[in-house]
């Protein structure tokens, strides 16, 4: 698959994926073991100081290490991740850069850089990611859903 082909599969996910579109996240670059997704800060992305949500940065972190990780076709969930918040912004826009360090056959290693304006370092971090059954996991995400419902 093409890096370009891998790039429209990866947006037509993340227009299913409600959490990512709730969030404005948005893919800029997908390869091989890497991928660079954007959020441009809005007023829901800040916190009490007008600062850009650790929580927004930790989530597009994270998706961006989802998307760096399934380069190889497989599924995966999060394992863990770890971030270390270095500075912050307001306005603009963050980048995650996110590529993978480690693939095993079950489990991933991902490192997470998020860059502000200028290209300044605002968190770094790391993301482990364990291999799952794609279909497994659909059926169950209906399963819950139904149970929901009820």
């Amino acid at each position: 698959m093409t890096n370009e082909e891998m790039k429209l599969k990866y947006i037509e996910n993340n227009l299913r994926n409600p959490f990512v579109r709730y969030n404005g996240i948005e893919l800029l670059e997908i390869e091989p073991d890497h991928a660079l997704l954007r959020l441009v800060i809005r007023e829901e992305c800040r916190n009490l100081y007008g600062l850009v949500h650790g929580g927004a940065i930790y989530t597009m972190a994270d998706n961006a290490a989802g998307c760096a990780v399934s380069t190889d076709g497989r599924a995966y969930v999060t394992q863990s991740g770890s971030m270390h918040f270095l500075r912050n912004q307001a306005e603009g826009e963050v980048r995650a850069d996110a590529r993978v360090r480690h693939r095993g056959k079950s489990t991933a290693l991902i490192e997470v850089n998020v860059l502000g304006e200028g290209d300044k370092l605002l968190a770094t971090g790391e993301f482990s990611f364990f291999c799952v059954d794609r279909e497994l996991m659909l059926q169950k995400g209906r399963s819950a859903a139904k149970a929901g419902e009820s």
